[in-house]
């Protein structure tokens, strides 16, 4: 199945407390579980002012979806072609 890589913009991310970061990820978890387990999500990197996600999904739509279902911003998703790491330059 893809992976995606979502780019949510969302001022002051990195600025969210731990309780709103926690609030966040139940309502995505939620929405995810209302979707079925045919999307999931891996992990997310917060950064001043964005939010990147790793989703494993059927389609950009489903990612669409669970963004429009949460009210969360998608401003780009992006599938991963290749995953490379220190081990590739072996």
């Amino acid at each position: 199945m893809p992976k995606y890589v979502i780019e949510r913009e969302i001022p002051g991310a990195g600025k969210l407390t731990a309780d709103e970061l926690k609030a966040i990820s139940q309502k995505s978890c939620a929405v995810l579980r209302g979707m079925g387990p045919q999307i999931q999500w891996v992990e997310s990197f917060v950064t001043d002012d964005k939010i990147y996600c790793v989703y494993v999904a059927p389609s950009p739509e489903a990612v669409r979806e669970h963004a429009q279902r949460g009210g969360f911003p998608a401003n780009r998703i992006s599938e991963v072609k290749q995953v490379i790491d220190p081990t590739t330059a072996e």
